[in-house]
């Protein structure tokens, strides 16, 4: 098999037809001679707008592969593929009898989902506890306290099966290394359990957070054929150690609004995938003398354009056959501190995602289509530990409930809305401009330089002028910004050694983004991989490594 890369076609032009009649005479031969022609990755050029490009790499076969490489020797982006293994192929499974007491795994977001299905695969049957509910009962939580107001602290926007990512815009994109093959699995699995094709190979991947519900339930089904058991409504309420390691934890379980039921749960290894808005459990680590550290983070608001305007600064036009376009801007405030954008959603909402009575938090979402006809990202500043008020591990915490309990106060629950103009003036908005707001979640006019720290808004205003230079009408004076961001990433980092085990829990695994360790869907479940492999790999030096060949597939 062959590769070419580097392959720009225009994008009016392309269709499956016009690729390989152009691979064909770029390389000097009859269209027919191609065979198994496959996108192995596309992007968009939008460099020499409004000439728009799209970039492939294919993989084909062709008629005498030696001859076409030897006739076609100075094309410096065709070559021979490289075959690797993929890390599916590569997983063992355990003979019967051969697993010793089951790992247990708290958090049902990416981290914990990948890190459960991977030893699922391997045999070991994991037993996986969520605070939350499972998707379908979650979705009508979520969509009860949009209308209503009517918060359930255990099921919403960050606690529930599949994490916060299940309400957001599915992204899939990272900057983490993948020399194992972690990647390529996660994403041939969301496609196995429903995801489009499309995600193997777009340079940005997305799913949507109406695909993604479908893919975790179907998820869910399969690692319960793989016999793991999962206890939804079950939090992790203290860790049992002896000696400095492991040896269970305690639960407790709602099986009624009002009413739960505690127990003991024995266990040698535990996965902490735990999410970056588990403050309880954080609290609870402290105490149980688990090292965490303070980390920075960053706080913002998130700032709203109509679609086409962006579109047309992307792309130089407004173009049905294009998609919906993205962006990502950095910049450094006066002060020196970053500033950037976070968690982009073209087409998306910006959705109350509060988890905590009497403080308000929002974040990005966005269906498949992408079509709600707005765009939206978080405009963010960096915050530092020395930002924080009080030394201790969790004053990051704090940090945050101080800005999301303003954020709350300011429209009595309602998320703040304001107009850039009026923003940068200190002024009242009275009326939209031309962007309307595009919300999940109530909303109402407010004053939001009133909700965060002078740093942040300053930050902020700079940070939005200099991007408007690179992407013109970013700062027009109707964009509009809603706050607050508050959870970019985690406070805290639990600390672990390079065997991804607690430097002061033996049989205890941090991972995740609630771990200090990710940042974002991706990022997670690629964690939650790794943390898996790690954990298999101590099991089976424990155990002589008895294993069988996995046909799973």
């Amino acid at each position: 098999m062959l590769q070419i890369t580097q392959f720009n076609i225009l994008y009016q032009n392309d269709s499956p037809e016009y690729r390989r009649k152009k691979l064909a005479g770029r390389l000097r031969l009859d269209p027919s001679d191609i065979r198994e022609l496959r996108i192995v990755k596309k992007s968009l050029d939008a460099r020499k707008k409004p000439e728009i490009y799209i970039t492939y790499t294919f993989h084909f076969r062709a008629e005498h592969e030696d001859i076409v490489l030897q006739k076609n020797r100075r094309e410096k982006n065709l070559s021979r593929v490289k075959e690797v293994p993929s890390l599916m192929s590569r997983i063992s499974r355990r003979e019967p009898g051969g697993t010793p007491d089951r790992p247990v795994i708290v958090g049902a977001g990416p981290a914990g989902l990948f890190c459960a299905y991977y030893l699922g695969l391997c045999g070991f049957a994991p037993v996986l506890i969520e605070r939350g509910a499972p998707v379908e009962e979650r979705t009508l939580d979520v969509e009860r306290f949009w209308q209503d107001g009517i918060l359930d602290e255990e099921s919403n926007v960050s606690f529930g099966e599949g994490g916060a990512g299940t309400f957001s815009d599915g992204k899939l994109n990272t900057g983490v290394k993948d020399r194992d093959g972690r990647k390529q699995l996660v994403l041939e699995t969301f496609v196995r359990f429903g995801a489009r094709e499309d995600i193997l190979y777009d340079a940005k991947p997305h799913i949507g957070t109406d695909i993604l519900r479908t893919v975790i339930v179907n998820m869910r089904k399969e690692l319960i054929r793989l016999g793991c058991e999962i206890r939804f409504h079950t939090k992790m309420k203290d860790i049992i150690t002896e000696d400095g390691v492991v040896r269970g934890i305690v639960t407790e379980r709602r099986i009624a609004p009002n009413k739960v039921t505690e127990e003991r749960l024995a266990c040698g290894q535990l996965v902490l995938a735990i999410g970056h808005s588990a403050r309880d459990t954080f609290a609870m680590l402290e105490r149980r003398s688990v090292h965490m550290t303070r980390k920075a983070f960053a706080v913002g608001m998130r700032v709203q354009h109509r679609q086409e305007d962006i579109d047309l600064a992307r792309y130089g036009a407004v173009d049905d056959r294009l998609p919906v376009s993205s962006y990502k801007a950095a910049g450094k405030a006066g002060d020196g501190r970053g500033v950037y954008t976070f968690c982009m959603c073209p087409g998306g909402y910006v959705v109350n995602a509060s988890s905590e009575r009497g403080g308000l938090a929002v974040n990005g979402m966005s269906d498949a289509d992408r079509d709600s006809g707005n765009a939206n990202s978080a405009v963010v500043v960096t915050v530092q530990p020395e930002d924080f008020e009080g030394s201790g591990v969790l004053a990051g915490v704090e940090f945050q409930r101080k800005w999301e309990t303003a954020a709350y106060e300011l429209c009595q629950g309602k998320i703040p809305v304001q107009r850039f103009g009026d923003f940068r003036e200190k002024r009242k908005t009275l009326a939209a401009g031309k962007v309307i707001p595009c919300v999940k979640g109530t909303w109402e006019y407010a004053e939001l330089h009133k909700i965060l720290p002078k740093f942040v808004i300053n930050g902020m205003i700079e940070g939005m002028e200099q991007f408007g230079r690179s992407i013109p009408g970013f700062d027009h004076e109707d964009t509009l910004l809603m706050g607050v961001e508050t959870r970019t990433s985690s406070p805290v980092r639990i600390e672990r050694d390079k065997e991804y085990v607690s430097v002061s829990v033996k049989g205890l695994y941090p991972c995740g983004e609630g771990a200090g360790y990710a940042g974002g869907i991706m990022s997670a479940a690629m964690d939650g991989l790794r943390t898996a492999m790690k954990l298999e790999e101590r099991i089976a030096s424990r155990t002589g490594g008895h294993h069988a060949r996995n046909t799973q597939g």
